[in-house]
């Protein structure tokens, strides 16, 4: 049986996603939580990989077992087993051939970022800190030149294993609610660092560094040798992941 989940979680405690050795991972936390309900070991595939101080809304991740609990079981067994700052929202069985990572059709992530004039004490772990003044209409305008299928060489960085540099965006917001400008973006699939890496260069474009047209020269130039900063992990959330409709995933 394989059974689909969907969890959220603070990252701000731990070294990312993926399992490691002598450290706090999210993926090593998951897994022995359900591993003592299944009473066997448990590999957990998740939707996208997030790294270290990075948090999650909606994670989605699989695993195939043979022991038999009801979804009931399996959701209050593993939340009286995780650590608080990690919870499972839901659980449910999904046919043999589904992969929370290969059979997503996109992934969805989102940036918050403080813009006022003094940081405040709260909250610090959960957003990223700007002084100056943003201003949001050029960075929307300046975002939409990364709309689409496009080499983004760009906006990855070193370390990056993936094949081939080519993602599609399907959408990217820039908007703001009171003090917080927040950038939503969606795409089939991300590089290392590539959303940090464009919130690095709008935030740049918003405080008036470049021209608005600075994303599109630099999308053009495919060089990995950046020439803006990456903004920190702790601002940055995995929201959601899409599948084909039969999934029944929403």
């Amino acid at each position: 049986m394989k059974f689909v989940f969907g969890i959220e979680y603070d990252g701000s405690m731990y070294y990312g996603w993926q399992k490691q050795r002598s450290v706090l991972t999210l993926q090593g936390c998951v897994e022995t939580a359900f591993s003592k309900i299944a009473d066997h070991q448990v590999d957990i595939v998740c939707a996208g990989r997030t790294d270290r101080g990075v948090h999650a809304i909606k994670q989605i991740a699989h695993f195939s077992t043979n022991t038999i609990r009801s979804n009931n079981v399996w959701l209050k067994g593993v939340n009286s087993l995780l650590p608080y700052d990690i919870k499972v929202l839901w659980i449910k069985e999904v046919s043999s051939n589904f992969n929370a990572r290969f059979s997503a059709i996109s992934r969805s992530y989102r940036y918050i970022i403080l813009n006022k004039n003094r940081q405040s004490s709260f909250m610090t772990k959960y957003y990223f800190y700007v002084k100056d003044v943003l201003d949001i209409q050029k960075m929307q305008y300046s975002s939409s030149f990364l709309l689409g299928q496009h080499d983004f060489t760009s906006f990855k960085s070193s370390g990056c294993q993936s094949l081939s540099p080519n993602r599609k965006i399907i959408s990217l917001l820039v908007y703001n609610i009171n003090d917080f400008v927040i950038i939503d973006i969606t795409a089939n699939s991300f590089l290392y660092h590539m959303v940090r890496n464009i919130v690095g260069c709008l935030i740049s474009i918003g405080l008036s560094k470049h021209s608005v047209n600075w994303t599109k020269i630099i999308l053009h130039n495919k060089d990995i040798n950046k020439i803006y900063s990456t903004v920190p992990p702790h601002g940055l959330y995995f929201l959601s992941a899409s599948y084909p409709n039969y999934y029944s995933i929403y």
